[in-house]
């Protein structure tokens, strides 16, 4: 591998969706990074090459990381050119492969990122003509090799993509039920929670599975990146196998066998539930689940304390609304007769159907899930005279500050 690439450190970028930042920091720092830059969408550590595996294959909440190869002045692109065929391409991409160029600008000569993408394109395959007469071929596809440009006012950063197709896929999910939860979301969502990991997990109208899967995964502390097979660091020159086997292996030694935590996941539909079974096997945490096909209103709630995550249906469609307004009132009941010393939580871009669960939320937290904003509402189930479970032992206000609101 390239010497000054590979073993020097460098920065690290970290992307992920909105407003999931806050839980992706805690992953960062629990992993020994420092942070060093911080933004809604970003955060940025310093590391080598082998960090940037190891980010890979721990992070839940993160969508793609990226490696610093270079940052200079462009004011124009015609010197973005001119710096980017500088680089030593011949040392990063292999002659005999393939590698895409993707693009963020903020620059009054680019109206279109294709363009610019064409002309970074153009800078790297000229450097290998010039230096080596032969040059890998490029495209689109992001399966390989990747370069990241960030170009904006008259500054330029050139990255190289470490994962390559995003890690907001944690690979498990093979069937997909109705709106499923992406997986760093869902993560995100557990990760929000007061769920201690010890306390029980209670997902009803589970669908697919994702979020009773995700909890599975932290329980036993399995790094989702161990259920990929493809990053973009393995398309790097001279990739040094040895180096992923270590990190899997670290990674793979610190997996608890067993664990006692209750973790129930119910839906009426089969179909979902065969569907989250599969899922749940593919993510090596299918005996951690106890899967019960029923209404959620039958949903066992066993022991006095936890968590209980509904993510019900918003009413986007026409129509749909009306129909959602008892099933939320139901919710709402389930809550208040089933789940008395545990934590309720409720994912919903729908603010007037959620006045009908009827109890005033703890804290309302933001999330997107896909282009669609969202409040993640919590509620506190009081057990007799405000009885303090053992779930609170696990506070994630020291993560976000709390927002008292009712509804």
């Amino acid at each position: 591998m390239n010497e000054s690439l590979f073993n020097s450190q460098r920065d690290i970028l970290i992307s992920c969706a909105p407003f999931i930042s806050p839980y992706l920091k805690s992953e960062i720092i629990s992993l020994g990074f420092e942070i060093k830059e911080e933004a809604h969408t970003h955060l940025i550590v310093e590391g080598n090459f082998r960090d940037t595996i190891r980010l890979n294959i721990h992070l839940r909440t993160a969508n793609r990381i990226y490696l610093l190869i270079e940052k200079f002045a462009a004011p124009t692109i015609d010197h973005l050119y001119t710096e980017i065929k500088k680089i030593g391409w011949e040392e990063i991409l292999p002659e005999d492969g393939y590698f895409s160029v993707h693009s963020v600008v903020e620059h009054p000569e680019v109206e279109n990122t294709m363009f610019l993408n064409m002309k970074v394109k153009d800078a790297i395959a000229d450097r290998f003509q010039e230096v080596i007469k032969k040059r890998p071929d490029s495209g689109a596809e992001k399966n390989r090799s990747v370069i990241f440009i960030f170009w904006k006012d008259n500054e330029a950063m050139i990255y190289l993509d470490t994962s390559g197709e995003p890690l907001t896929r944690h690979g498990y999910r093979k069937l997909a039920s109705k709106a499923p939860l992406q997986e760093s979301l869902a993560a995100a969502l557990v990760l929000s929670s007061r769920w201690n990991r010890e306390s029980s997990f209670i997902n009803p109208m589970c669908g697919g599975g994702t979020l009773a899967i995700e909890a599975a995964l932290l329980a036993v502390n399995k790094p989702p990146g161990l259920m990929r097979t493809n990053y973009g660091f393995m398309h790097v020159k001279n990739y040094d196998l040895s180096v992923f086997n270590d990190v899997v292996k670290d990674a793979e030694e610190k997996i608890k066998k067993n664990t006692q935590v209750e973790i129930i996941a119910t839906d009426r539909d089969e179909r979902a539930l065969y569907a989250a079974r599969l899922n749940a096997k593919n993510a090596g945490v299918e005996e951690f689940i106890r899967f019960i096909k029923c209404d959620f209103m039958t949903t066992p709630v066993g022991g006095n304390s936890g968590v209980v995550i509904f993510n019900p249906p918003y009413g986007e469609r026409l129509g749909a609304v009306a129909k959602l307004e008892n099933t939320y009132a139901e919710i709402g009941d389930f809550f208040k007769k089933r789940c008395k010393g545990y934590w309720g939580y409720l994912l919903t871009a729908n603010m007037d159907l959620a006045k009908k669960i009827g109890l005033k939320a703890k804290r309302k937290i933001d999330f997107y899930n896909g282009q669609i904003k969202c409040k993640f509402l919590e509620f506190e189930l009081y057990e007799g005279s405000r009885k303090i479970s053992k779930s609170r032992n696990h506070d994630p206000s020291s993560v976000v500050e709390r927002n008292n609101e009712e509804i």
